[in-house]
């Protein structure tokens, strides 16, 4: 298995994603600074990954911490989770491995002369100077490393989930990359299919290229084949023919956002192939951690939306292929209604419609 992000050394050690798949490079981030400007750019990416390289960002940030106390040192904390929250605005895992790191130092909180128990820290800890303050950073280091562990084993569960949707002989339609290089582990959409390959089902995979950035070609296909699993790359515009030709069994799809009545923003082109999915009558399937839902946002209405930089769409990887002073329009995501979703796949379970009454009731086990 890749491993997209970890710790090592000292620095926050990525997958440098737009370099797939003609180079597999590994950068060792050293700054907060790098590490704003690797989610930005997408050196990496996939809404899991973003929230656990942004919790590493924080543990990294504050290694370099020259605080003397803990509001001093909370404060530097604040001041981080700030700047990477800015980073990109739809994936909802970056503010919530954020969130999770902020919580943690909050339990860390001296009262009187005593400090709450909590991971790294017991009553018996000191809790100022030099020595609280390196026990502050290495708590907030475990903790971002237990995030990491834990979306590991999430990823496991939404695998094995996933996989009893998956028949043998089964020909299944993906589009953009939610597999190992969008996780800690191998992946949430992906990771259903790698799971139903090893439980011996045969399997065939059509991936869509993924415009404007084609991270279903550069990546999804690289994945695929390292798992030996047999692929068939399309042109985004080719679902809907592929669906008449009754070549598609399912659809299984990663997601950024999903708010409380089940309305998913994933990758640009997701809306689309929902309503070809539910045109044809095949299976649309939603593939997400619980820490993907956003139930404070009602619809999808409410989901903020990326846009990008015009070159992405009219200079691709450097190379010009509209007319100069062409406006483009790049949003990065799109938001598929509940109603065009057969279920959602965590690893807490299938979730099936009503949403708005079975996600919480799931979310709360």
């Amino acid at each position: 298995m890749i491993k997209t992000v970890s710790w090592s050394k000292g620095k926050v050690r990525i997958i440098d994603q737009t370099q797939l798949p003609a180079k597999l490079i590994y950068l060792d981030l050293s700054t907060l600074k790098e590490i704003g400007e690797a989610i930005s750019s997408l050196k990496v990416r996939g809404a899991p990954a973003i929230g656990l390289t942004a919790a590493l960002g924080v543990a990294l940030q504050m290694k370099l911490s020259s605080a003397k106390n803990y509001r001093e040192f909370r404060k530097e904390v604040e001041e981080t989770i700030k700047y990477l929250s800015t980073r990109r605005p739809t994936a909802v895992n970056l503010f919530w491995g954020l969130k999770r790191m902020g919580k943690t130092l909050v339990r860390c909180k001296p009262v009187g002369d005593r400090i709450h128990p909590t991971r790294g820290l017991d009553k018996s800890s000191p809790y100022k100077g030099s020595s609280y303050i390196n026990r502050l950073k290495k708590v907030l280091l475990n903790e971002a490393l237990l995030i990491i562990r834990q979306d590991d084993e999430i990823c496991g569960e939404i695998g094995r989930y996933g996989a009893s949707l998956i028949k043998d002989n089964c020909h299944i339609l993906t589009h953009c990359n939610a597999g190992g290089l969008a996780t800690a582990g191998f992946g949430t959409a992906l990771g259903a299919i790698f799971t139903a390959k090893e439980e011996g089902k045969k399997i065939r995979v059509y991936v869509d290229e993924t415009r404007p950035l084609l991270q279903g070609a550069r990546l999804t296909t690289w994945e695929l084949k390292k798992y030996k699993i047999e692929t068939i790359l399309i042109c985004d515009n080719m679902a809907g023919l592929i669906m008449k030709q009754k070549k598609i069994d399912l659809v299984i799809v990663g997601a950024d956002r999903i708010a409380a009545n089940g309305d998913t923003a994933n990758k640009i082109g997701t809306y689309s192939l929902a309503i070809l999915a539910r045109a044809h009558k095949i299976p649309f399937y939603v593939a997400a951690p619980s820490s993907t839902f956003d139930l404070k946002i009602k619809s999808g209405e409410k989901i903020p939306i990326e846009e990008r930089a015009e070159k992405e769409v009219s200079e691709p990887f450097g190379k010009r292929i509209a007319a100069k002073g062409t406006k483009v329009y790049n949003p990065a995501f799109d938001v598929t209604p509940a109603q065009f979703i057969t279920a959602i796949i965590t690893e807490k379970g299938v979730i099936s419609p009503p949403f708005l009454k079975n996600i919480q009731e799931k979310l709360k086990k």
